[in-house]
């Protein structure tokens, strides 16, 4: 939108690079370019101000397959105005010289143009197409015939307006219809889920069963070897039975043997002992054969002496002094 700056008797006008000025007084141009600025009496000054940018225009409408279903085509285009002065021979783009804002609505005139124009063509090639491939092929062909349409149309090149380019969103149709498309697909989705969520189950039951009979043989063999082991303990309990009792007989044995060493040992040394001291006592007596009576009873009182207790009282009555006495004298 232009900026007008007021004055007594005076205005001064300045344009943005992208809008194009076009000043008229009494009727003759006298300004006539994008980015003016310039000084204008109000009352004897005509101005109009014409976009030179790129605009979007979003279209939303209805159309018609030829299976006689309701879509709804979701579009956007994109136009500038590329002959001004055409623009504003045609459309009214003027300006209040007061406040710089137009007028009319020139904008919106422009905007039904091109939605009637692009519609045309949309709904032209949508009628002879069915559902289906409008929803699935259809997107660029409607896109295309837009824009061609667009571009050749005459009465648009008669306005100065250029269209730059077409974009079509989405075909899509009404919400029923629309779910019973996507039925199919989802019924399709849920086999699948349903047949994915089998097979993990039956994979599922097969790693168990696997697991199962992995188990089972692990028990079996588990068992196998401890029925190994218990043999094997048996045996060796066995061999060392036998082996314990070899060593226990080895041992008796070995002592039998000693022992019998032992009293063969012993008896003949009693058997010495005896013979030596059966020498002793033969030559003993031998040496007292030959000594009197008196001499064997002094030895025997000598040798009774020697081995009795010790006597701190000796009481010595006549009875049995007499026969000693009596002997002594008899053996003078």
């Amino acid at each position: 939108m232009a900026v007008i700056t007021r004055y007594p008797l005076l205005r001064h006008l300045r344009a943005a690079p992208t809008a194009h000025i076009r000043a008229l007084r009494r009727g003759r141009v006298v300004q006539d370019g994008a980015g003016l600025a310039f000084w204008f009496r109000p009352l004897t000054a005509s101005m109009s101000e014409i976009p030179l940018d790129d605009r979007e225009l979003p279209l939303l409408f209805h159309a018609r397959t030829a299976d006689f279903q309701d879509v709804t085509v979701q579009a956007s285009v994109t136009y500038r105005i590329v002959d001004p002065t055409l623009a504003a021979q045609r459309i009214d783009f003027a300006i209040d010289t007061e406040t710089g804002r137009w007028r009319a609505s020139p904008l919106e005139q422009v905007a039904g143009l091109l939605t009637e124009t692009a519609q045309q063509h949309g709904l032209d090639l949508l009628a002879r197409t069915a559902l289906t491939a409008a929803l699935v092929d259809d997107i660029s062909a409607v896109r295309d015939r837009m824009t061609a349409g667009l571009i050749s149309d005459d009465r648009l090149a008669d306005t100065g307006i250029a269209v730059i380019g077409v974009r079509v969103v989405a075909i899509r149709p009404e919400p029923d219809v629309e779910r019973a498309l996507q039925t199919p697909t989802r019924e399709q989705v849920q086999q699948d889920a349903d047949k994915a969520t089998f097979e993990r189950r039956a994979l599922a039951v097969e790693r168990e069963r696997a697991i199962g009979e992995n188990e089972l043989q692990t028990k079996i063999e588990l068992a196998r070897r401890e029925e190994e082991l218990v043999a094997r303990n048996g045996a060796n309990e066995r061999l060392r039975t036998q082996e314990s009792w070899a060593a226990d007989a080895i041992a008796t044995e070995a002592k039998a043997r000693r022992e019998v060493q032992l009293a063969e040992a012993k008896a003949e040394a009693t058997r010495l002992i005896g013979t030596a001291e059966g020498d002793a006592d033969a030559a003993r007596l031998a040496a007292y054969r030959d000594l009197s009576e008196a001499t064997m009873l002094g030895l025997a009182v000598k040798e009774l002496a020697a081995n009795l207790p010790n006597i701190e009282n000796l009481v010595l009555t006549p009875d049995l002094l007499a026969p000693v006495l009596r002997r002594l004298g008899a053996g003078r």
